[in-house]
């Protein structure tokens, strides 16, 4: 095929110019990071460039996660480019934290469907576990969160005496626990489900309940208590 420069096409088929006419949400995730990529190669366009691109590394997440050495193969991707497509996945990061602070309102739950909804921006992107815990009062809105702890999850980092001595000085009516599996495979382990009835048990003692521990990955969750592993 005869390499043609994207100036040289029709003006309803260059991103750019379908950009400013239809707005961002008509194009392909190829044309989009051909205007990231502004330019293409020696005898490419931008958006072969950008589709050789998503052939090598499958999605936006694998690009993110990628090392800057994983591009030297794709012909075209000097350090400029690999630079500008970085700085835009980090300002679409970015973007869904500054969302999720504009959410940070009195919410109320009522399933563990809304727990997901209104806390997956928060775990977008983490390469690490974190276990985040979410103080409620009796309307079931949030009062405070924290984060116990961070990286692979044991009982050892998530003691109950130190999660509930906040729970007890806020007056927290009841609890929750949310933390994620970054593999993306949400199957509670073995650790998951004994740190689960730990608290539990810790919960009774105190007159706090535990509503839900949900494991969150990029696009599913858990929840210990729809599962039986919390009972009513």
């Amino acid at each position: 095929m005869k390499y043609k420069a994207i100036r040289m096409w029709p003006e309803d088929e260059r991103p750019r110019e379908r950009l400013l006419k239809f707005g961002a949400g008509s194009l392909t995730t190829a044309q989009l990071l051909a205007i990231i990529l502004r330019i293409g190669g020696k005898g490419k366009s931008a958006i072969q460039l950008a589709r050789e691109v998503l052939t090598c590394f499958q999605s936006l997440r694998e690009i993110d996660d990628a090392a800057i050495a994983e591009f030297s193969d794709i012909k075209g991707m000097g350090s400029a480019k690999v630079s500008q497509l970085k700085a835009a996945l980090e300002l679409g990061k970015r973007l869904m934290q500054e969302c999720d602070v504009c959410n940070k309102e009195k919410k109320s739950f009522t399933s563990s469907r809304d727990v997901f909804d209104y806390y997956r921006p928060s775990f977008f992107g983490l390469k690490k576990e974190k276990f985040l815990c979410v103080l409620l009062n009796t309307k079931n809105s949030v009062v405070i969160e924290m984060v116990v702890s961070e990286g692979t999850l044991t009982s050892s980092l998530v003691h109950p005496r130190e999660v509930f001595r906040y729970a007890i000085k806020e007056a927290a009516a009841s609890i929750l626990f949310i933390h994620n599996h970054p593999s993306g495979d949400t199957h509670p382990s073995r650790d998951d489900i004994d740190i689960t009835g730990r608290l539990v048990e810790t919960g009774k003692l105190v007159g706090i309940k535990v509503l839900d521990h949900i494991i969150i990955s990029e696009g599913t969750y858990v929840s210990l208590m729809e599962k039986g592993y919390i009972k009513e």
